[in-house]
This record gives C-alpha cells, structure tokens and sequence, in this order.
C-alpha cells in the first residue's frame, strides 16, 4: 500500500470561514468551517494534520501576522509533503510574499506551499471554497516546491500574484 501523501492544512480565517452571527446579523468569523469542507470532499491518498493557526479577516490581520503564517508554512513544509494555507483574499498575496521571501531566505521552500482562500463564504449557496480548497489540495500535490495561489482553475506561482478586485480572481502581477 502506498505511503499517504501528508498535507498540513493551515487554517487564518477569511471570508471562506465566514459564518452567518443570527445576533448580529453579519458574516464574521467565529467558528472554523473547515472541517465540515473536508468531510464533503474525497480524500483518498491525503492525510491531512489541521494546523489552526488563527481566525480573522485577512483585513485585521498584523505584520506579525503575517510573520506567524510565513514562519508557520516554512516549518510545516520541512515536515509535510505540501502545505496549503486557508487565507482570507484581501492580504493573501501579502502572506503569499512573506512565505517566498523567507522562503528563500532560507534556501527555498522544502514543499509546495499553497495558498487558497474564497470570495464568498463556504455558508454560502454559491460559494467557491469547496472548489478552491479542492483544486488547492490536487495543486500542492502535483507543483514542485514552491509557493503559490491556487484559486478558479489556476495555480499562479509568487512572487508576483495579485489579486485583481475587477476580475474577483488573482492574477499575475
């Protein structure tokens, strides 16, 4: 039987996790929705270590922050096969930068890191999340060492990705 393919699955928030507050009557994030994500999809061959690293709005999210989620991917990826990183869109490519950038610093990434988020929340009829977290996981067990975005049918390699608020979608800067 074949060695499973071990992926660390890191977890910041963003609007993909966003779940609807009755009282307050906003999205906000409270709760990880991730799990119940998982659960939907098949993942024979993965064995997936959740790394709950934060909850927020990429928008609150701090220089340190940042620096948690590059230190935290760096050191997953020396100990997992890939790495993919739930992120909320709005700083993703900022994270996804800070995770190059020490990255190599460091003589590269070990793995494929790989950042994923959503534009609607996983709540959501019309969401994408299911998708992303989808094509997210096939992309960080088929792309060389490296960090990338993977979001709508694309894998885009950083440095370089933006997100384009026009489009809805990241694209090369």
């Amino acid at each position: 039987m074949q060695k499973p393919f071990r992926i660390a699955l890191i977890s910041t928030g963003g609007t993909i996790e966003k779940t609807y507050d009755e009282l307050g009557g906003v999205l906000a994030n409270h709760v990880s929705v991730l799990d119940l994500l998982l659960a939907s999809i098949e993942l024979r061959g993965v064995e997936i270590d959740r790394v709950p690293l934060m909850n927020k709005d990429s928008l609150e999210m701090s220089e340190a922050d940042h620096d948690l989620i590059a230190q935290t991917a760096i050191a997953m990826s020396r100990t997992h096969d890939g790495v993919v990183i739930v992120h909320g869109t709005d700083r993703l490519a900022k994270s996804g930068e800070r995770i190059q950038a020490r990255a190599e610093a460091g003589g590269g990434a070990a793995t494929p890191i790989v950042l994923t988020g959503a534009m609607r929340p996983y709540e959501m009829r019309r969401t994408d999340a299911t998708q992303n977290v989808t094509e997210a996981l096939l992309a960080v067990q088929i792309c060389p060492p490296g960090v990338y975005v993977s979001m709508h049918n694309r894998v885009l390699k950083f440095p370089g990705v933006k997100k384009d608020t026009e489009l809805g979608t990241f694209v090369r800067d």
